[in-house]
């Protein structure tokens, strides 16, 4: 059975309580590995490890341009282990391998991003209004990070926020998802080959309410970056007050996408299936919310229902699959009870709504995909996320009302619209308050451009320029050249 530990100071150690946690394969719940089970003690030595060699200033006062060439070589290493990355993401999270597949892609091209962003940014002289001074603004490292990161997509969210804190200069301590960690461990592994020293990046693997809550509260923790759910995020962003952390927070959204009658219909069909069932919907960005005009609304959903009653659920590692498990039991009966409140709030289940019947899923956490219509805004099943292969339907007849429909959420993350009106698209995009929105496509991300949310679904930007000053502080310095004694007092 595979083992995995903690990594502190550049020493991989079994948690001090020495638990472990057995790490399940949704698809059939067999253990695939046994992993330490840490708690506030271990967070206490990772953070003073961390806190150690920020203060002395090894890495923060590396080279940005050294500091660039190891964050680099961390990507050419995870190209180099991608398949076994692959398959140890699929083992970990049930999604097929090629989605896993996909994801290394990106998760090295997160890392090469930065590592090319890193000493692009040497400062920049202002204009000193005082005569005979120098007035210049830099960027300097934050200070030790504290980084907290989903199960849904476990390395690549780790990925957002390893690369541009290590090119920023920073230290820190990164706890992943207790029921995903396995590919987080080894990328540590590579981040050691690549030469990150030792107390640099630090790894503890444990739960949200002891790990989690040790590096929300430290006071010897400079920044919080989480992604995750709602609630925790609000208890995370009053924990963090004790010492005023600097907070990076990514909460999910309740995204909408908006079909007009004049798009194309075929291509708005396919990405409205694309925008949700990947992963089994648990995707944070998942455009669940589908929003039609009424004209096109039966034929959109019956359109909907025959392509979705072809989608394969199985085995992530088997070709023809298309759609895994859902994460957990835990979470399979959440998402079975969204559908069961859904339905007593008036909601139509026109196709899906249970668990499939096969023989041979039995095993796994599968649940069928799932479209519910006679959706309205008022209902609890349109406004909360289910994080399931569910999307619900609502109907528009105006454009001003589709936006209203699209904003009538406490959720900002992500939107879409389809249309062939230019300047209709424009119009909407300019009204949907969203950190992103998407035209004529659905859920496209790269490592160039900032994620994050408007409302409640966040504070702070990853990816991008963004995403990189997320872990920089700023630094005016002002040097007189001829100082005067002013003999005011």
């Amino acid at each position: 059975m595979d083992s995995k530990l903690n990594y502190i100071n550049g020493e991989w150690a079994s948690a001090l309580s020495k638990k472990t946690r057995e790490i399940i394969n949704p698809f059939n719940q067999e253990v695939i590995a046994v992993v330490a089970e840490g708690n506030e003690e271990d967070a206490k030595l990772a953070i003073q490890a961390a806190r150690d060699a920020f203060d002395n200033g090894e890495w923060s006062s590396t080279s940005a341009t050294e500091r660039g060439r190891i964050v680099a070589k961390i990507a050419e290493l995870i190209e180099r282990d991608k398949e076994e990355l692959a398959r140890m993401e699929s083992l970990d999270t049930g999604k097929t391998v090629e989605e896993s597949r996909g994801d290394m892609d990106d998760i090295a091209g997160v890392f090469r991003y930065y590592a090319e962003l890193a000493d692009k940014d040497g400062g920049e002289i202002i204009d000193s209004p005082v005569p005979n001074s120098i007035s210049k603004v830099i960027k300097e490292p934050v200070g030790v990070c504290g980084q907290i990161t989903p199960w849904n997509y476990p390395l690549l969210q780790a990925s957002w926020k390893l690369a541009p804190a290590l090119a920023a200069g920073n230290t820190l301590v990164m706890k992943p998802s207790e029921i995903t960690p396995l590919t987080t461990v080894k990328v540590f592994e590579l981040m050691e080959e690549a030469g990150v020293p030792k107390g640099v990046a630090n790894l503890v693997l444990g739960a949200g309410n002891t790990v989690g809550e040790e590096l929300s509260s430290n006071t010897d923790v400079d920044l919080i970056s989480f992604t995750g759910g709602i609630q925790t995020g609000k208890q995370i962003m009053q924990k963090a007050s004790a010492n005023v952390k600097k907070l990076a927070l990514e909460l999910g959204g309740k995204n909408p996408n908006i079909v007009f009658a004049d798009a194309d219909f075929e291509t708005a069909v396919d990405q409205s299936l694309n925008a949700v069932f990947f992963h089994a919907g648990q995707i944070c960005s998942a455009g669940t919310r589908l929003i039609l005009e009424e004209s096109i609304h039966d034929k959109f959903v019956d359109a909907l229902v025959k392509r979705v009653k072809n989608i394969k659920l199985g085995s992530g590692f088997e070709e023809d699959t298309q759609m895994g498990p859902l994460i957990s039991e835990q979470h399979l009966h959440k998402v079975a009870q969204y559908v069961e409140d859904g339905k007593k709030e008036g909601a139509t289940v026109v196709v899906g709504g249970k668990r499939p019947d096969n023989p041979e899923l039995q095993n796994g956490f599968f649940y069928e995909p799932t479209i519910l219509t006679n959706c309205t805004t008022d209902m609890d099943v349109v406004q909360n996320e289910g994080f399931g292969p569910v999307i619900t339907v609502e109907k528009f007849n105006t454009e001003e009302e589709a936006i209203k429909l699209a904003n009538d959420s406490v959720y900002g993350l992500s939107g879409g619209v389809w249309t062939k009106d230019i300047a209709k698209a424009e119009r909407c995009v300019a009204k949907m308050r969203m950190g992103t929105v998407w035209i004529n496509e659905f859920n496209v991300y790269f490592p160039h451009a900032p994620w994050g949310g408007f409302k409640q679904s966040g504070i702070g930007r990853e990816l991008g320029k963004s995403g990189l000053e997320e872990y920089q502080e700023t630094k005016h310095i002002f040097h007189n050249l001829d100082p005067q004694a002013l003999n005011w007092f």
